[in-house]
């Protein structure tokens, strides 16, 4: 039985060998042949194991790991064009680009890059190896009631950063909330893909132990309820992070036997800007259950 066990951990670990090398090296050679070697499977059967275990084809997968990096080009960097893109994921027109994309994506990159709905990007993506990776990740935790000061951001999502500054400037003229030495979160009071932009609302909460003072700056106080939680660590820009949520709803919650609190999820942030570079950002982000 151990050395049954051994062998498996030892094969998953040549596997995410391989899917770490595509990752790192996406517009390198990724072909049967250069991955079997980073694998040491012999060639004849690595694309039949590499099928078998990730759930798509070798090919399938890289181009889908290049159309997820182009999209998180167009979402976040105005300089890349749709040309860009293209030529980026390995792609020799625009035009086969623009099929792949929508094709994988169910939206045109020019219209993602316009409004990007990464809710309906994440509900296309369906790679089961990365399903199965985030099925492993989820833990369910006993989340305290935390006292927390908040600003409220109405309006647009892409305007949050706006009140992020407005309530570190709170932070730093109160010293009521040490980003130092206190939790930092976040409460979308709504769904940023399907609410109208106007009413939009989003809480902005760094934790206190004691009553926030009065203030010109809007920050009141409020409770996160504490209670049993599925917690998922996003890793990159916050940007991107329906990547991570939708696929909770999508493939783990169903088969979980949990359900869900009326209550709205919410994020801790585990990391600081610019001290840590947006890529490497650790966000947790937390589902309230029953």
């Amino acid at each position: 039985m151990q050395a049954h066990t051994d062998a498996t951990a030892a094969y998953t670990k040549r596997f995410e060998a391989v899917l770490a090398y595509i990752d790192a090296n996406l517009e390198g050679d990724l072909s049967v042949d250069a991955l079997s070697r980073i694998a040491n499977f012999s060639m004849f059967h690595f694309h039949r194991q590499f099928a078998a275990y990730v759930g798509v084809p070798v090919a399938r997968y890289v181009q889908l790991m290049r159309l997820r990096r182009a999209a998180r080009s167009l979402a976040s960097q105005a300089s890349c064009s749709v040309l860009d893109a293209a030529l980026d994921a390995g792609f020799e027109s625009p035009e086969a680009f623009s099929r792949a994309f929508k094709r994988a994506f169910g939206t045109a990159p020019s219209a993602f890059r316009r409004r990007p709905t990464w809710q309906i990007w994440s509900a296309n993506f369906i790679v089961p190896y990365l399903s199965r990776k985030l099925t492993m990740q989820v833990k369910i935790v006993d989340f305290a009631d935390t006292r927390v000061a908040a600003l409220e951001h109405r309006g647009p999502p892409g305007l949050v950063n706006l009140s992020v500054r407005k309530f570190i400037d709170w932070r730093i003229q109160s010293g009521q909330s040490p980003v130092e030495s206190s939790r930092t979160f976040g409460i979308p009071r709504g769904n940023p893909d399907t609410v109208p932009e106007a009413e939009f609302r989003f809480d902005i909460c760094g934790e206190i132990d004691e009553p926030v003072a009065s203030n010109a700056y809007g920050v009141r106080e409020l409770v996160i309820p504490g209670g049993r939680c599925a917690v998922v660590r996003h890793t990159g820009s916050t940007d991107h992070i329906g990547e991570t949520i939708y696929p909770i709803y999508r493939d783990w919650l169903p088969s979980s036997g949990e359900e869900l609190r009326d209550q709205p999820l919410f994020f801790q942030y585990l990391s600081v800007y610019p001290e840590t570079p947006l890529a490497q950002w650790q966000t947790d982000i937390y589902i309230p259950l029953v």
